[in-house]
């Protein structure tokens, strides 16, 4: 059996460090965001997944936005979203998006969507259209889209990124020898390829990865090069939190002072930004990205 796999296995529930506080969600801004979120019907990557960034990120008026529904046809081990058959398509969901984030005022927003595998086109028409409706709603705000694997269907990845929004993200989520523990139905060369694809059509290209699975430095050190093959010019780092009993356990609380080397190993392969820290997800801060 795999060394990762054991680790994460069998690790103890670990009590979480003072470094990993975070704060609650409220105040006047927070509630703004929430009832706009409630009037228009839409979901969020921040309830969906347990961020715990939301309190930040909504007091200061700015959410990521998930298309295509809430419910995911991936089942991978370290994610909150629900699991199972989704819904029909809601192709009035761009003009939802649209105008929430027009009376949000909002200077750079990010979408994001469940995978939707069952859809010849992985969900790409709704996609574009998204983008789409908010140039024509908010045609002062950028966008990143973080955008799920399409495994291989490279047609659909042209449509999802027709629109050119300011960035384009694909997580790789975690190293290579995790991936089939974490993310059972990716595979970590399709992943890259995508992003290489991405870069190479001129977009400005950003990824996001865990730690705290079970990975080592050198899983680190070498994932961060194939990123810089890929010619990717964003990356996240953050630490592994577990959402649920069902979901994988933490294997380790990396401390912020690792957190730097990572940074500092990402500079020196020359990404032009790099977010590393135990509260970093892939759109905190993504205002910050856009170059």
């Amino acid at each position: 059996m795999d060394d990762h796999l054991v680790l994460d296995i069998r690790s103890e529930r670990r009590k979480k460090p003072d470094w990993l506080r975070v704060k609650l969600p409220s105040g006047e801004a927070f509630r703004k965001v929430r009832g706009l979120v409630d009037q228009y019907k839409l979901h969020t990557i921040c309830e969906s997944g347990n961020c715990p960034n939301m309190g930040e990120c909504w007091g200061a008026g700015t959410a990521t936005f998930m298309i295509l529904g809430n419910i995911c046809t991936r089942g991978c081990s370290f994610c909150a979203v629900a699991t199972g058959r989704p819904t029909e398509l809601d192709l009035d969901e761009p003009y939802r998006v649209a105008e929430a984030i027009r009376l949000m005022g909002v200077k750079h927003a990010v979408l994001t969507s469940v995978n939707r595998d069952e859809l010849q086109d992985r969900g790409a028409a709704v996609w574009a259209a998204t983008v789409r409706e908010i140039r024509k709603a908010s045609p002062g705000t950028t966008l990143e889209t973080l955008i799920p694997d399409v495994k291989a269907n490279w047609g659909a990845l042209d449509l999802m990124i027709s629109e050119r929004p300011e960035v384009v993200s694909h997580n790789m989520e975690t190293v290579e020898p995790l991936y089939r523990l974490v993310r059972p139905q990716a595979r970590y060369s399709r992943s890259l390829e995508q992003l290489s694809r991405i870069s190479a059509a001129g977009l400005r290209t950003k990824t996001g990865f865990m730690v705290g699975l079970g990975e080592t430095c050198d899983d680190v050190a070498r994932l961060l090069d194939d990123l810089a093959v890929a010619n990717v010019h964003v990356v996240t780092i953050g630490q592994y939190l577990q959402p649920t009993a069902r979901h994988l356990e933490v294997a380790e609380f990396v401390h912020p002072d690792l957190f730097a080397e990572y940074k500092q190993m990402g500079y020196d392969r020359g990404f032009d930004f790099v977010e590393s820290g135990p509260l970093v997800r892939s759109s905190y801060h993504a205002e910050r990205h856009i170059g």
